[in-house]
């Protein structure tokens, strides 16, 4: 490796190489070992951080701003904790419309509302026209465990529950279609939403909540892929059971991609005790957020990433390698 290409940013194999490589060599400590969405720090304290270069910046069902306050209050929920402050750090190309840089935080403002959470401080830098493509955006943010909460990524076990909170792929699709100039008969907007709140109402089943992963870059087959990894298991899902809207499904098909690839941010898979599974479905579905989840899938010991498809057979899911549509959060 050496070049840094876009596909190291993608979400798959590339990218699990560029930071086991580089980043993780480098920085080797407790909480990068982990490989979770938000470091456990001191008692019940959790960080977490990300950045946002989504092209377009705006796109149906939402924009950067959205995204960069969803993205960082999501990564902290997956850890089993409540999202408490952020901090909002903006890089801007010299030119960048005023109006529209009101419009991308009046959009953070407003998720951080929605998502109950406050944004404490942050940073500015103004570059030279053709330095940066318009706006990119760094969130932070601290949060403290849910009480009775256990959720790691190595925590999955065979005989648990595989279960997803919606449909998936629309927000990598609405993005595409945006970037693309694509139109299709119905229209696709992206899923972009804060999941704190879905996440509380799961955490009252405390340690049977196992595992909480959003599929953003690389999609839902990414995250099946790295719970396998991490907690040394298999995972089977049921193609019948996956829930995809018809437009996207056609849009896929249409433009030979598979929707499992596609990034989400709206979306949380769920790796729960099976004794537990039915009422965390219940729980779910009482949420906005939640109305249209299902049970997918099951843990298993095979070490394999498999789906079982409507015709019959089984195959392995393919595990993406790198990077299916670049700048997509």
């Amino acid at each position: 490796m050496e070049r840094v290409l876009l596909s190291h940013g993608g979400g798959g194999t590339m990218m699990e190489k560029l930071i086991e490589e580089v980043f993780a060599d480098a920085f080797d400590n407790e909480y990068i070992r982990a490989m979770e969405d938000a470091a456990l720090l001191f008692g019940n304290l959790t960080f977490t951080t990300d950045s946002f270069t989504v092209k377009p910046l705006f796109f149906p069902g939402g924009d950067i701003g959205k995204l960069a306050v969803c993205g960082t209050v999501n990564d902290a929920s997956m850890r089993g904790a409540k999202p408490l402050f952020l901090t909002a750090a903006f890089i801007i190309e010299e030119g960048f419309p005023v109006e529209d840089l009101k419009k991308i935080v009046k959009s953070m403002a407003e998720a951080a509302k929605e998502a109950g959470v406050k944004i404490v401080a942050g940073d500015t830098k103004v570059v030279e026209k053709g330095s940066v493509d318009g706006i990119f955006i760094n969130t932070s943010g601290i949060g403290v465990l849910y009480e009775g909460a256990n959720v790691s990524i190595k925590n999955a076990k065979p005989g648990d529950i595989v279960l997803i909170s919606g449909t998936i792929g629309d927000h990598g699709m609405a993005v595409m279609s945006a970037r693309e100039e694509l139109q299709f008969d119905t229209p696709i907007f992206s899923d972009v939403a804060p999941l704190n709140g879905l996440i509380e109402r799961l955490m009252t089943l405390g340690e049977a909540i196992k595992v909480l992963r959003d599929p953003t870059r690389g999609g839902v087959a990414e995250v099946l892929y790295e719970i396998s990894k991490m907690s040394g298991v298999g995972i089977k899902i049921y193609e019948e059971k996956l829930p995809v809207k018809e437009s996207v499904k056609s849009a896929c098909e249409f433009m030979g991609l598979d929707f499992l690839h596609l990034a989400n941010e709206g979306k949380v898979v769920v790796v729960v005790e099976r004794d537990y599974a039915e009422k965390a479905l219940e729980i779910m579905k009482s949420h906005e957020y939640g109305k249209d989840a299902e049970i997918i899938g099951e843990v298993n010991d095979s070490k394999l990433v498999t789906i079982n498809t409507i015709y019959g057979t089984s195959r392995i899911v393919d595990r993406p390698i790198g990077e299916l549509l670049p700048r997509i959060c």
